[in-house]
């Protein structure tokens, strides 16, 4: 049975996105960018908003001789995976290996678990919010930043009670921690 994991990008105040929408300062540098591929090369499905898949689509067309290695790789790993986009809005999803779903359904993501053979990742906290409220989340994988925001996109929920073991820590060089989470 696959894990359904979620992992992002958050500041130290907790947040994936400041007030505006705005989330550069959470760029990978190539230490952390190489880690989070590493990461991923077991996930053979991700699980979209609308607006995340908007943002990572763009891996569909990166990944040329010219861009360096780490880049390279991650576009292997992206392109290899399935895709599902949970979207009201969109008319249709523009990136091969990728559908397009109306709702989001905790009975099929759970029947997705049970049927694959390779890890799930969801992504973005919006879509994220409702895996975790359904206690269909196996992991949180946290990159947190040293920086504050002030407020915007929550990496959790409002509301959420969930007990977490830890079960992985890492410094990296740029004083970026990841915190790898089992929910109990």
């Amino acid at each position: 049975m696959a894990q359904l994991i979620y992992s992002a990008i958050m500041s130290l105040d907790g947040y994936t996105a400041d007030p505006n929408g705005n989330f550069s300062w959470s760029m990978p540098d190539e230490e952390i960018h190489a880690f989070i591929n590493d990461l991923e090369r077991d996930v053979g499905t991700y699980l979209l908003g609308r607006r995340m898949y908007e943002v990572m689509s763009v891996w569909e067309t990166m990944g040329t001789p010219e861009e360096p290695p780490v880049i390279q790789d991650y576009a292997r790993v992206w392109q290899a995976a399935d895709k599902v986009v949970y979207s009201t809005s969109l008319d249709t999803v523009a990136t091969p290996r990728t559908r397009l779903e109306r709702q989001f359904t905790p009975e099929a993501v759970q029947e997705l678990k049970s049927t694959s053979d390779r890890n799930i990742s969801i992504g973005g906290p919006t879509l994220a919010a409702h895996a975790l409220k359904a206690g269909l989340v196996d992991e949180c994988q946290l990159f947190i930043n040293p920086v504050t925001v002030g407020g915007g996109l929550r990496f959790l929920p409002d509301g959420l009670a969930a007990r977490l073991e830890l079960l992985e820590e890492r410094r990296f060089g740029n004083g970026v921690v990841y915190l790898r989470y089992r929910a109990l």
